[in-house]
């Protein structure tokens, strides 16, 4: 007979186990053995094409949890984390833009690189971190921090200070499934509450085919430019993004602060962005693949270090509040109560 394994509890001993267990299994299997996730049919489509769809769904799901009624905190608290993660990753990728030139380097680093990596944060690991670490309030504000899980604000910055030339539908393609979901949310409380478990449902789902589109060989190809670009996204927008939260939201209602910083990654899907741009404005065509490579490194770096930042800053806390740590048994119990 055999016994029962602790799965789930074991990879919640993991900080952001949820989202990064899977990533990091995806990204082994594709470095190792990518033609296993090629043979064909439903296989590939989970596990190797299911990202884009996947992310979709959670951003569809997300939107239906911000109502007109109970909106409140949650909406503020995602206001401030979308706004301080889109600046702070903006504003340094313009600010070489302008001075350097759109196409010239710092360290190694394009302003394509660096708007496409810093500004644009992995929306599920959010989730999965403001479940363990944050509350309800949490988890509902990714709903708006998910508006930067692709091109969108990136697009508008650089087409805005007229560093690149994109056309605005395809700005707003990007938040429709956002849109939609809060106007299903809005009409319908039971529509709400049935696409709620969609929120964390999705994310062992896409985050293992995202580890999928990654490789560790892009560590190496990125090199030291990848690397660095994935620290300055995690001290700059994640560090940075904490004080932020701590700062323009209350104490009496965060849990902890450590929530601001799980917005110092990049995202998954930001892997495309580099190549979006090529697309919409040519001139951006020869230093896609460099940037996309660079981007990859910062993917995979911050998926591993933002989690164990945020255990760090979330148990620094609770060591200055006088508070005990907390067991295996408390963070599934925390894990339950935001599902």
């Amino acid at each position: 007979m055999w016994g029962k394994v602790p799965i789930l509890k074991t990879i919640n001993r993991i900080p952001g186990g949820l989202m990064v267990v899977f990533l990091v299994l995806g990204c082994l299997v594709n470095t190792f053995a990518p033609e296993s996730l090629m043979i064909g049919s439903f296989t590939t489509f989970l596990f190797k094409q299911g990202a884009m769809p996947l992310i979709a769904v959670l951003l569809f799901c997300s939107g239906a949890q911000i109502t007109v009624r109970t909106a409140g905190v949650a909406l503020w608290k995602g206001i401030v984390l979308n706004t301080s993660k889109v600046l702070l990753g903006v504003i340094p990728a313009l600010i070489v833009g302008k001075l350097i030139g759109q196409h010239a380097t710092w360290l190694g680093l394009t302003p394509l690189a660096m708007i496409s990596a810093m500004s644009n944060s992995n929306g599920g690991l959010f989730a999965a971190l403001a479940s363990r670490y944050g509350d309800d309030s949490d988890v509902g504000a990714v709903a708006v921090i998910s508006s930067n899980d692709g091109p969108f604000f990136e697009m508008a910055f650089m087409a805005g200070t007229g560093l690149a030339n994109i056309p605005w539908i395809t700005l707003f393609a990007v938040i429709v499934p956002i849109l939609i979901g809060m106007l299903l949310g809005n009409l319908d409380d039971d529509m709400r509450n049935f696409l709620k478990p969609g929120v964390m449902l999705s994310i062992p789902f896409f985050a293992f085919p995202l580890g999928a589109g990654l490789s560790l060989k892009q560590l190496v190809e990125a090199g030291i430019p990848g690397v660095l670009l994935g620290l300055l996204t995690l001290v700059i927008t994640g560090v940075g993004s904490y004080f932020v939260f701590k700062i323009c939201v209350p104490g009496s209602v965060r849990r902890s602060g450590a929530v601001g910083a799980a917005v110092g990654t990049t995202a998954g899907n930001a892997a495309a962005t580099p190549a979006a741009f090529a697309a919409a404005d040519a001139s951006f065509a020869p230093y896609a693949a460099v940037a996309t490579a660079q981007v990859g490194a910062s993917i995979v770096i911050t998926a591993i270090l933002c989690p164990i930042l945020v255990d760090f800053l979330y148990k620094r806390e609770r060591k200055k509040a006088g508070l005990a740590a907390e067991t295996p048994e408390d963070v599934m119990k925390d894990i339950g109560a935001n599902l």
